[in-house]
């Protein structure tokens, strides 16, 4: 039986693929797409399709049309209506304000260069899975402080207060189920570290919310229950499950897989052009020659 807000495995899986329309689809989103696609397929489940364009700078309509057409030409089929995240920012602002009137996320006024500068200044930076945690300036900021910087209209972003957040949940053990694996084969019943990532921005002048708060107000609002994603996500469901836990959402369960790589060992990303989808398509690959290559790349 599965725990409370855990789906059980038993069941039908819903799953998703979410990609940002800032260019077009390469090899190693037809991988991340498939794996999806077939594992929903598997257990008679639901594939969704969900175009995370919140970053208004850098993603394109044209791209979501290019989405569209690449996942179509590939064979995969997923229901309708696609869901856009630029369609939900009011639900997002409304969870962010939520967990700041809670006082667990607060406004962090720090520049990027200051933030940097006092990092270097310290003899040993806590360090998360991505590198040198936030130390933390603003957090023990007074309400008043806060309140005299926001009025004067100083920028500012907002920041998860991982500490809060622990404190609040009382004790309670957080955990995942990785049905896939990890960077370092990790499977099975994964705990939580809740202060891992230390106290990561919630939402910023330039876009609004962070993918971590939106990724998991939008699983719970779409009842996906299989998150399929690459192995660089890993340690991003720590803060993912920290998260679902205050706002009282639904845990999912995670499947990670590999990177697709280059011959130097970067992995793809949306510059690599001649392993775009549509570059491909135009060589004249067939579908089933490129999902060869994803699966076998």
């Amino acid at each position: 039986m599965a725990a409370p807000g855990q789906h059980s495995p038993a069941t039908a899986q819903t799953t998703r693929f979410a990609p940002s329309p800032s260019g077009r689809l390469h090899l190693g989103h037809a991988l991340a797409a498939v794996t999806a696609a077939r594992l929903a397929e598997a257990s008679g489940g639901r594939f969704l399709l969900r175009i995370e364009d919140i970053d208004s700078v850098r993603c394109r309509p044209e791209f979501i049309d290019g989405i569209f057409e690449d996942l179509a030409w590939l064979g995969l089929r997923w229901e309708l209506p696609v869901l856009l995240q630029s369609t939900r920012l009011a639900q997002y602002r409304e969870a962010l304000a939520g967990l700041a009137e809670r006082g667990l996320a607060y406004p962090c006024f720090c520049t990027r260069a200051e933030i940097a500068a006092e990092i270097a200044a310290m003899p040993a930076a806590p360090q998360g899975p991505e590198g040198p945690l936030y130390p933390g300036t603003c957090r023990d900021l007074s309400a008043g402080q806060r309140q005299q910087r926001r009025a004067a209209g100083e920028p500012h972003a907002w920041r998860l207060d991982a500490s809060a957040c622990l404190a609040a949940l009382g004790g309670r053990e957080l955990w995942f189920e990785e049905t896939g694996r990890g960077p370092a084969g990790e499977s099975g019943h994964q705990p939580v570290a809740p202060l891992a990532c230390g106290d990561i921005v919630l939402g910023r002048r330039d876009v609004g919310v962070s993918y971590h708060l939106a990724v998991v107000l939008d699983d719970h609002f779409q009842g996906v229950t299989l998150v399929t994603r690459g192995e660089d996500l890993f340690a991003a469901t720590h803060v993912q499950r920290l998260l679902q836990a205050v706002l009282g959402l639904d845990a999912p369960r995670y499947h990670h897989h590999r990177l697709l790589r280059d011959a130097s060992g970067r992995r793809l990303a949306k510059r690599d052009h001649d392993l775009q989808l549509a570059e491909l398509r135009a060589r004249g690959l067939a579908p089933a020659a490129v999902l060869a290559l994803a699966q076998g790349g």
